[in-house]
């Protein structure tokens, strides 16, 4: 047994993998999920089968098709994905409790209490991968280690598919990390690296045998300290469950840069009623609206506003972002990208006769109650009928104009 034993959970190309299981024609093609073919965009993820032609994530689309014009372009699901994605947590969550979510296709584990109920961390490991393929149709890749930076340093060695466990042995460990690139090592960016890189610094070996008095007149004292605990495979972090969402947003790239007021008025409400889904989703009202423009030479300005109260409903986060629009807009230059979204978010909203007491006293709903109550319902009927049907805060101005 392993005195701590911590699990990181990668699914692998998890997009691209659902596509293909939902789609049986797709398996073993290449299949590219992000901006389609000739619009403007990058690549979300691929599957295996495309990034042997070069592809990856972040790749611009219009340059994907050039390395792989063959591939299966598919625009995102996260409808799809997330409740996939709820599947394969409800299976972590048959072996222990406490499960760090970092994203809808990764996970850290802590099996350590559950080692004498389901057997050594690695037969936990692999049952789980087992219940993945046999019941989702997908693969995934493990790493376990004694804590959560090994963990998930280990869950990239054997790909796809892949399961390593990092030794326990002190000597062998060390000897296994310091191969490693210094990019394993969380906090390493590009900057950090291109300092170290100076200091002839490229493997996890090399800053293992810098001194920290070294090493912190290269970088800030507590990066410093931090990297060098790394080093060493020491991380003393604990799981963290259960961590709320601080923001929600959505972007829309256009396939040419505008100048019309109206189309980007009108791509604004519909990525304001997405967000606002996400929020009522939730059950959380936001305090902070924030609104994004991209022009053309990709200079990027974010204007934010914050609303007299928490809210969550269509019909105010619709008018924020319409504002901030009329507010901050350059109208000579053309946009490459707009988006909206909410922050400082909270499961507790204001009381609602702190703004229209006539409304409390007379006995009807108030305003901002019912233009929730409207976006709920909405939110329904969407579900039900798709996106066809018409939207009540695209022909409602304002939820407490229709007495």
């Amino acid at each position: 047994m392993m005195e701590r034993a911590i699990l990181h959970i990668d699914m692998d190309a998890f997009f691209a993998s659902v596509e293909q299981q939902d789609h049986p024609q797709w398996r073993g093609k290449p299949v590219i999920v992000g901006a389609l073919p000739g619009q403007r965009g990058v690549v979300s993820t691929c599957s295996y089968e495309a990034r042997g032609f070069g592809v990856h994530s972040a790749m611009p689309s219009a340059k994907a098709v050039m390395c792989c014009p063959e591939g299966i372009f598919v625009k995102p699901r996260m409808t799809r994905y997330v409740e996939v994605s709820r599947a394969v947590f409800a299976i972590f969550s048959t072996y222990t409790p406490l499960v760090e979510g970092l994203s809808v296709d990764e996970a850290f584990l802590d099996v350590s209490h559950v080692q004498r109920l389901f057997g050594t961390p690695r037969e936990i490991a692999q049952t789980i991968k087992r219940r993945i393929r046999e019941e989702l149709g997908l693969t995934c890749s493990v790493g376990i280690a004694r804590n959560k930076s090994l963990a998930k340093i280990a869950s990239e060695e054997r790909k796809p598919d892949g399961l390593f466990e990092v030794p326990e042995d002190q000597v062998a460990m060390l000897s296994w990390l310091g191969k490693k690139p210094l990019r394993v090592l969380w906090g390493v960016g590009p900057k950090c690296a291109e300092v170290l890189e100076r200091h002839s610094l490229k493997t996890v070996r090399d800053l293992q045998a810098v001194e920290l008095k070294r090493l912190e007149e290269w970088l800030t004292p507590a990066l410093a300290a931090h990297l060098h605990t790394l080093a060493f495979g020491k991380d003393a972090r604990p799981l963290v469950m259960h961590q709320p969402d601080k923001s929600y947003s959505r972007e829309h790239t256009y396939p040419e840069d505008i100048l019309d007021r109206e189309t980007m008025r009108y791509d604004l409400l519909h990525i304001a009623q997405d967000v606002g889904r996400r929020l009522r989703e939730a059950g959380l009202w936001a305090k902070t609206g924030r609104l994004k423009i991209r022009y053309t030479g990709f200079r990027t300005v974010t204007r934010q506003v914050t609303f007299p109260w928490p809210l969550c409903d269509d019909f105010a986060l619709r008018d924020a972002a319409w504002k901030l629009l009329d507010a901050y807009l350059e109208p000579e230059i053309p946009v490459r990208l707009i988006g909206f979204g909410v922050e400082h978010l909270t499961d507790s909203p204001s009381p609602y006769d702190a703004d229209d007491l006539f409304a409390t006293l007379s006995g009807e709903a108030h305003p901002r109650q019912r233009q929730e109550t409207i976006s709920k319902t909405m939110d329904q009927l969407r579900k039900r009928y798709g996106n066809a049907i018409r939207d009540a805060s695209s022909v409602i101005p304002k939820a407490q104009d229709d007495k």
